[in-house]
């Protein structure tokens, strides 16, 4: 397992900035009350990413809780249905609790002991955060509160029974479109009427300075681990590397420690639901503007004044109208290829790997795999393409099995 992933290798090592900006991205525009907490959270994460205690008791928890590393699989015959290069995937979905969320989850629950905050409250959308923080939260004796959308609560209903069955209170929100933004809307509202005893674990790389930076590095492990399985594997780097971007913690964690390393291109997939109308797909690089949205200016998708888009997805986890300030950089730099999946494109890809290598990949993945594919088309077969399986599909196929429903029926 690597030991450096808290400290991936940066083509500039300025970035973020004192006050957390990626170029023009990042910052905080915060209420008064949650500036101190995030000094603290800030000091303290600078303190514990030095702190060999704190590093090993995080590496030990990876290796023995989790199961890293986790493994790098060649889809055969997935390649040999596609043609063009390898496809490989990197499996975050063979992680204790499925997915590549519990590698943040646990290094902030750590946190959470060292600052001495006695509660724990996130925002859920696929639920799979959700579950990730309800496990460190009983592993570590923590009560944990997450708010999750009414529609996420409906369509993501396994992973809210195993929330509730580790000791988590889940709270519906009923607001706005009942999704994860509305979800991160409220766990906000909780967190700054209890910031002396609370922390928020965020789930992603999204949210006021330092959680960009301090989600992509507990989730750097992914690039690190992939780096070193390649080296060892094929004796060099892949050709390239996709991951699915909704906030962005996964293809954050998975993009990071290659950022450095030009010579390999990074694909980022979005959400493009049913098509590219306003408030019918997730794709916030593709079609957004640089504006304001849970304390961080990144690209967002908002009308002409300034109000936050509605937005759709199939993948409850990628339904969501903004995107992490790093990934807005890397958009901006031209370091980051994003692209845009849409919902019946990620239904046909999870049939397809369900069928052709056993594998129920999330929604979430399903968009990733789907642009996986196409990139492998483009280049021959000697060249590698490894793609960021971040979750595992168990929690989706009640709803694609509607989905599948309704689109028979049309």
């Amino acid at each position: 397992m690597p030991t450096s992933f808290l400290d991936a290798p940066s083509p500039d090592a300025s970035l973020p900035d004192e006050n957390g900006r990626f170029g023009e991205f990042g910052g905080r525009y915060v209420p008064e009350t949650l500036v101190q907490a995030l000094d603290q959270l800030e000091a303290e994460y600078n303190k514990a990413k030095n702190d060999p205690e704190f590093m090993e008791q995080l590496k030990v928890l990876l290796r023995d809780f989790v199961g890293r590393p986790s493994p790098m699989y060649f889809a055969k015959r997935l390649t040999e249905q596609t043609g063009g290069a390898q496809i490989w995937f990197k499996r975050e979905d063979v992680n204790h609790t499925g997915a590549h969320k519990i590698n943040s989850t646990l290094g902030q629950a750590l946190l959470t002991q060292r600052m001495g905050k006695t509660r724990v409250i996130a925002e859920t959308g696929a639920g799979q955060h959700g579950v990730a923080t309800a496990t460190a939260c009983a592993h570590f004796g923590l009560p944990c509160v997450v708010y999750m959308g009414e529609e996420d609560v409906r369509r993501q209903s396994p992973n809210v029974q195993s929330m509730r069955m580790m000791g988590a209170e889940i709270r519906p929100v009923t607001t706005g479109s009942r999704t994860l933004r509305d979800a991160v809307n409220e766990a906000m509202r909780d967190w700054m009427g209890s910031v002396e005893n609370t922390h928020y674990i965020l789930g992603s790389v999204v949210g006021p300075h330092p959680f960009p930076v301090i989600v992509r590095d507990f989730q750097a492990i992914i690039g690190e681990e992939t780096i070193d399985q390649s080296m060892e594997r094929f004796g060099r780097l892949p050709d390239a590397v996709v991951a699915c971007v909704g906030g962005g913690s996964n293809a954050a964690g998975m993009f990071f420690p290659f950022v450095a390393r030009t010579d390999v291109p990074l694909i980022g997939v979005e959400a493009g639901g049913h098509n590219d109308t306003p408030g019918q797909h997730a794709s916030s690089l593709t079609y957004g503007r640089p504006g304001v949205l849970h304390g961080s200016f990144s690209y967002v998708l908002q009308d002409d004044d300034g109000q936050t888009d509605d937005v759709h997805s199939a993948s409850a986890g990628l339904d969501y109208p903004g995107v992490g300030p790093e990934h807005s950089h890397w958009k901006k730099t031209g370091r980051v290829e994003y692209r845009s999946c849409r919902d019946d494109e990620a239904l046909a890809t999870f049939d397809m790997i369900a069928k052709t290598e056993g594998i129920l990949p999330a929604l979430e993945s399903s968009h990733a795999i789907a642009k996986g594919i196409e990139v492998a088309k483009e280049r021959n077969k000697d060249e590698i393409v490894v793609v960021c399986l971040s979750g595992r599909g168990d929690k989706d196929a009640a709803e694609i099995q509607r989905l599948q429903s309704e689109r028979d029926a049309s």
